[in-house]
């Protein structure tokens, strides 16, 4: 395994890995971006091309190339291995003891794969007849990898105990139940549509009613629970196929179900993903805002859709996103438009679609044509909206474009919108405190961090500019013992932190060695300073009590300390 992570590294750079979800902005010798993990409008994302590494001064967050993968894309360190081996053209080869020791999560899944395996080899010509009237390819269908449950009750059960899988296994992966007869298949007389994590890897199912064993009052589609592979909230359908084409075309569509999806990709829009079996959330937002700011809102068009569409707004409002919905007219869903009228219509749709302001504002007029309800309608249903809008720009032409529809001024728009509640938006619930620097949590002098700071990055670096040996000797002397050894406790966020600052102040500075000698006099004599306050309390306590042995002792202290004081002065 780490012969592979290393050969990886040696073919990708992190500049090249991070560049493909931020936008990159080259400062001296290091890069910085705006965090794609934290809103925020001034850059604190850092990157090390040197050391492969990259810090937020923002959020704390750091790591290598593999961190920052399993962060932007929500999944393992295995799934980033994989996304990274496939970037690198590294074929992925574990070791024949990393194949016996799996974890939980690697047993889970290959059960699935096993499972999607099955489930693809079941489909009958029925089930594959019926996703052909409904317009999908053969090809569409491998792709997507869609298969059948049939009507056994422990079909699947017996197979994958066949490839030496648990009960306690297929439970925890949400592919059996317990019923009266023990334990049971989830998935009866369904079409599978297998759900994906970022790396592509089946994390959870959903099946649709099929056939005529199916039971009549059974719900049109069962999804899985959730698992520790699966987390609804997080997870949007086929965001692991769109990914590449959100980033070249910058954006992405939403749709609302499985068979919009595929449509969707096949008639060309490979940008398109989907939420499964819950509403769309900051947190899906979060996910395609790191591939592309721009969202266009593609769901049902019923009474449903719409309200659907709203709530999906809002939450990618929050996260600063540019929001669009794509009108589908005769309240068709994406799937039935695509096949009844052509990918042509369905591009039309998607190129037509409007901001999500006047979209609602055209809405509202076509039900309520009456000016006194459409105005006060506005105020109600389209004001709030501009409390989730994040750019001040986008705001203000939101304002002047209410404000001549429904015919009042800009000023009278804003005064409606002071007097609409605000609910505070997820990240300012749940905002993670901002790593504070070390001077604000332990009694170290600055100059001593930015000291300790140029160690670590010179540790790190193959070939450093100083001994850095001969250096933390020198530094432990000026800074004192009980300083050092504090610097040297810190936490690993926070020596990340410190050696980050350490190159970018010292990074691209040409007469190192001389800023060094007098970086570590002013350390020293910073320190000094101090004990010769502290001494003077001292002095001033002898003289009250009137023990001249002790005044004398001082004395001589301060002179000794006056004295190397004045020497450092000259080095500064």
């Amino acid at each position: 395994m780490s012969d592979t992570v290393q050969q990886i590294k040696s073919k990708l750079s992190i500049q090249e890995v991070v560049g493909q979800y931020v936008k990159l902005t080259r400062v001296g010798g290091a890069l910085k971006a705006r965090c794609p993990f934290h809103s925020e409008r001034t850059p604190s994302f850092h990157i090390s091309p040197d050391r492969g590494t990259y810090h937020c001064f923002g959020c704390g967050v750091g790591g290598d190339m593999f961190s920052f993968v399993q962060a932007i894309e929500g999944i393992d360190f295995k799934g980033a291995l994989k996304i990274l081996a496939e970037r690198a053209g590294v074929p992925l080869v574990y070791s024949r003891t990393e194949k016996t020791e799996h974890d939980e999560k690697d047993r889970l899944f290959e059960l699935m794969e096993a499972a999607t395996l099955w489930y693809q080899s079941r489909m009958t010509e029925e089930a594959r007849g019926y996703l052909r009237e409904r317009g999908l390819s053969d090809e569409t269908i491998k792709i997507f990898r869609i298969g059948w449950a049939g009507n056994g009750w422990t079909d699947a059960i017996d197979f994958l105990k066949s490839k030496r899988f648990s009960e306690k296994e297929m439970a925890a992966a949400g592919l059996s139940r317990e019923g009266d007869r023990g334990a049971a298949d989830k998935f009866r007389n369904r079409i599978m549509f297998p759900l994906f994590d970022t790396a592509g890897r089946v994390v959870a199912f959903s099946g649709r009613t099929f056939g005529k064993d199916a039971h009549p009052d059974a719900p049109k589609y069962l999804n899985s629970p959730e698992t520790i592979l699966y987390h609804k909230s997080s997870l949007l359908y086929g965001f692991d196929k769109a990914k590449q084409a959100m980033r070249q075309l910058n954006c992405a569509i939403l749709v609302e179900g499985q068979m919009d999806l595929v449509m969707s990709h096949q008639a060309g829009w490979a940008n398109t993903v989907a939420v499964s079996g819950t509403a769309f959330t900051t947190e899906h937002a979060m996910l395609i805002k790191r591939m592309t700011d721009n969202l266009i809102l593609a769901l049902d068009a019923d009474e449903a859709g719409l309200k659907a569409a709203s709530k999906a707004a809002k939450a990618a409002l929050q996260k600063g996103m540019r929001v669009k919905v794509a009108h589908i007219p005769g309240e068709k869903d994406p799937a039935d438009l695509i096949l009844k009228e052509g990918p042509d219509v369905w591009k039309g749709v998607i190129k037509h679609a409007k901001d999500i302001i006047t979209f609602l504002l055209d809405v509202l007029h076509e039900r309520i044509p009456q000016s006194d309800k459409y105005r006060r309608m506005v105020e109600v249903a389209v004001v709030p909206f501009l409390h989730d809008v994040q750019s001040p720009i986008d705001k203000d032409a939101y304002v002047r474009e209410i404000a001549g529809r429904i015919g009042v001024s800009d000023e009278a728009v804003r005064e409606a919108l002071t007097q609409v509640p605000r609910v505070p938006t997820d990240d300012e619930r749940e905002k993670p405190a901002a790593v504070m620097g070390v001077q604000k949590q332990v009694s170290v002098d600055q100059r001593a961090f930015n000291a300790y700071g140029l160690l670590l990055w010179q540790r790190s670096v193959a070939k450093p500019a100083i001994d850095t040996v001969v250096f933390e000797k020198h530094l432990s002397d000026a800074a004192g013992k009980q300083t050092f050894e504090t610097l040297r406790a810190l936490p690993e966020v926070e020596q990340e932190r410190c050696r980050f600052l350490g190159e970018q102040r010292y990074g691209e500075h040409k007469g190192l060695q001389k800023e060094l000698t007098q970086l570590l006099a002013l350390i020293e004599r910073s320190r000094l300073e101090k004990e010769l306050r502290d001494l003077g309390e001292v002095l001033k306590a002898a003289e009250r009590a009137g023990i001249e042995a002790e005044e004398a002792r001082v004395q001589q202290e301060i002179q000794v300390l006056t004295s190397r004081i004045a020497q450092l002065h000259t080095k500064v």
